[in-house]
């Protein structure tokens, strides 16, 4: 998958100085990205006030219609900005927005990324409204890229910092911060370099290495 959106927990450095790499990877990787688009989309609620959180290069926002983004790659934003993107300089673990303001929020390769999960996805809890949704994408640490990757990922300038999650204990994460009700798409089932046409997106996670998993912000303080 690609090399990341969110920059701020392991240093921003290689995403300010190899934004062309970044960009490149996509177009490089165009199926795959596809394919990866696809999953995301499946899980987003279909209208709603939206942000992402570690937009990069807005590669996510723009095609899946978000406008608003928070990253803390200044270099990142600039092409965020050219795309359309309203992008707030700041971290995952210090969102600088009221509570309740959003009806959705996506992370995509951002996970992996983070210093403070546990905060961050409290911070993502609390801006949400109620019965808003949180919609993660990420490699999981058990597939096999995610295995690829994470064997390799000290010669890897973007990944060497990186932790990588299982998809249980992404849920598991989420559900510490209160979310709830959730659903799962998952897609990549073949080895990157053997990806030249379409790949398909399924329900459910084990099988793909990308796993998209949404859950719920309950809607009430107490629950239901």
């Amino acid at each position: 998958m690609k090399p990341g959106n969110a920059k701020h927990m392991v240093g921003k450095g290689p995403f300010e100085t190899h934004t062309d790499e970044y960009e490149e990877w996509f177009e490089e990787n165009r199926f795959v990205y596809e394919a990866e688009l696809r999953a995301v989309k499946k899980l987003l609620p279909a209208e709603g006030e939206s942000i992402e959180i570690g937009v990069g290069s807005g590669r996510f926002a723009l095609p899946l219609g978000i406008r608003l983004g928070i990253d803390p790659s200044m270099k990142m934003a600039e092409i965020a900005v050219k795309r359309g993107i309203e992008v707030h300089e700041g971290i995952a673990e210090d969102l600088p927005f009221d509570d309740g303001r959003f009806d959705f929020a996506l992370m995509v390769t951002a996970i992996c990324f983070l210093n403070d999960v546990k905060t961050a996805l409290r911070e993502a809890y609390r801006i949400l409204k109620p019965g808003g949704a949180l919609v993660i994408g990420f490699v999981d640490r058990t597939s096999p890229v995610g295995k690829k990757y994470e064997r390799y990922k000290a010669e890897n300038k973007f990944y060497r910092e990186a932790s990588f999650y299982s998809a249980d204990e992404v849920v598991s994460l989420m559900t510490d911060a209160g979310f709830e009700n959730f659903a799962f798409t998952q897609t990549i089932f073949r080895d990157l370099k053997d990806i030249d046409n379409t790949e398909v997106v399924k329900d459910g996670c084990g099988e793909g290495s990308f796993v998209v998993i949404r859950g719920e912000k309950q809607e009430t303080e107490g629950g239901n």
